[in-house]
Formats: structure tokens, C-alpha cells, sequence
């Protein structure tokens, strides 16, 4: 519903031709009675977590930047303004009695206020009650506020029994928390995490390792095999040796490329032959049996 909204919104914005990097919903999250938290987006921790080399660089290269341009101090003071000791005194003086009036006005303010509902309350006369009901509103409020303290309390031992809110009657130890235990092993998985990580790159590393030095010769010497072969194919095709494909051509991956192609269209040709010679036999076998 969000979404079908927000398409709405986005809609609306692009028929009033109002293109912008910048989007202000404004009067989306009025309408949808919502508050710009409700629609920050956060960043999942394993995010920070897996990219946390990559933002310290960053953090790092954005300080050295702005160490390196940081324009100078000494260019940026404005210029002090400057004035005699009597001057100075005198604009203080005009300070300090103009605070002095503003206090000193709001305190009569306060003063004339309390006199008019003192004249009020002496027009007005003493109020009367009846004892009845006085006694009965004191009754009202002091039950309500007794039964509210009364359904917190129930409502807290409610929480504790099921286990959603901690027995603050009883001295608990920290370190033996729920919270403690959650966090600790948050701590644990993130060093195991970092601890694979760092194994599967060092493995990368040693299998390439291995690759190379095991296979690698064989590797070799099959590929100069196959460029050796493609040299003398060329040779007697053409009746001379060609030129070694240049980086801008592939190099020797150019090589590999072509003979593939030239094995995959001898594959093929290689099926219609036989497919032909099939055919040519089957008529044969037809044309014995006619006879």
C-alpha cells in the first residue's frame, strides 16, 4: 500500500513536470499522518560490518582532503572592531539597564495580575459547598489514583512473569543478563565472521598457488602446442607464417578463439558428411531392392 502510494506521489510530481534529484513529502507523510523517522531508511549492519575497511579509507581520504585544501585561518577572522575602554563601558551599561527594565516590567506585570484576581476572588465571595459533595469528588479522586497505582503494578508483575520486563526487586548481576549474553555473542559472531573471511581469502590465495604450480606446466605446454599447431595450419594454408596477433587483436586468445571456431564448423561438416554418406547408402539399398 506504501508503494502504491508512493508510485501515486511519484506520478503526480512527474505530470507537474517537477524533476528533481530532491523529493519533499511533505504532504505525503500529512496525509498518511507519518513522521520523516517512519521513512528514514536504515543501514543494515552487515553493511558497516563488511564494508568497514572500505569506510575508514574513505573517512581517512575525505580528512586528508580537507587537511590538505583547508583554507587559512588567519583569512577567515573578520576584522576586530576597535573602540575605547569608556565606549565599552558605556554599551554594557545600556545592556545590562535595559535587562534590568525588561525584569523588572514583567515583574510588575505579575504583580497587577495577582491583584486582579485577588479583587476577582473578593467580589466573588468565599465559594460554598456542600460536604456531601466535597467528600464525594475527594472520594473520586483518591480511588482513581489508587486504582491506577494498582493496575501499573499488575500490569509490571504481568510483564515479569511472562519474562518481558526484568525483576528490578531482585539484585541481578550484569555480566549473568539477558542482555550481556545477547551482545557477547553478537561480539562472537562478528570475530568468527571477520576469522572465515580473512580463511577463504588466505584459501583463494594458496588453491591458485597450488593451481599454478601443479597444473601449471602441463597448462603451458598444451598452449604452446596449440599455438605452434595454429603457425604451421596457417603455413600451409597460406604458404607463409602469420603475424602474432597484436594485444589490440586478443593476442594469443585470438588463437584459441579461431581454432575453436575451425574445430566447431569441422564438427558440423563432419555430421553432414556423415548424414549424406547415410543417405547415399539408404538409396542404394533401395535401388538393389526395386531390382
Amino acid at each position: 500500500w506504501w508503494m502504491q502510494h508512493q508510485g501515486q506521489a511519484v506520478v503526480s510530481t512527474q505530470s507537474t513536470g517537477e524533476f528533481s534529484e530532491y523529493h519533499f513529502f511533505d504532504d505525503v507523510l500529512s496525509d498518511m499522518k507519518l513522521t520523516p523517522a517512519d521513512i528514514e531508511i536504515p543501514v543494515p549492519r552487515y553493511f558497516t560490518q563488511d564494508n568497514e575497511k572500505d569506510i575508514k579509507d574513505r573517512m581517512k581520504l575525505m580528512a586528508e582532503t580537507l587537511a590538505k585544501y583547508r583554507l587559512d585561518e588567519t583569512g577567515d577572522k573578520k576584522e576586530e572592531i576597535k573602540m575605547s575602554l569608556e565606549e565599552a563601558i558605556k554599551i554594557i551599561q545600556v545592556h545590562e539597564r535595559a535587562r534590568q527594565g525588561c525584569l523588572r516590567a514583567k515583574f510588575m506585570r505579575e504583580i497587577r495580575a495577582q491583584e486582579e484576581r485577588e479583587r476577582m476572588l473578593s467580589l466573588q465571595g468565599a465559594p460554598t459547598m456542600d460536604p456531601d459533595v466535597a467528600s464525594t469528588i475527594i472520594q473520586k479522586v483518591w480511588k482513581g489514583y489508587s486504582q491506577r497505582n494498582k493496575t501499573i503494578k499488575l500490569r509490571e508483575e504481568e510483564l515479569i512473569f511472562i519474562g518481558m520486563q526484568p525483576n528490578l526487586d531482585i539484585p541481578t548481576n550484569y555480566k549473568d543478563s539477558p542482555v550481556n549474553k545477547v551482545a557477547k555473542r553478537e561480539e562472537e559472531r562478528v570475530l568468527i565472521q571477520s576469522q572465515h573471511e580473512r580463511e577463504y581469502q588466505d584459501a583463494l590465495v594458496n588453491i591458485k598457488e597450488k593451481i599454478r604450480e601443479a597444473e601449471g606446466p602441463d597448462i603451458k605446454e598444451n598452449m604452446q602446442d596449440q599455438i605452434r599447431q595454429w603457425f604451421i595450419e596457417t603455413r600451409d594454408a597460406t604458404g607463409k607464417f602469420p603475424d602474432y596477433p597484436s594485444d589490440d587483436e586478443g593476442g594469443s586468445a585470438s588463437i584459441f578463439k579461431t581454432k575453436e571456431g575451425v574445430e566447431g564448423e569441422e564438427g558440423t561438416n563432419g555430421e553432414g558428411g556423415k548424414k549424406k554418406k547415410g543417405e547415399k547408402k539408404e538409396k542404394k539399398k533401395k535401388g538393389k531392392k526395386k531390382g
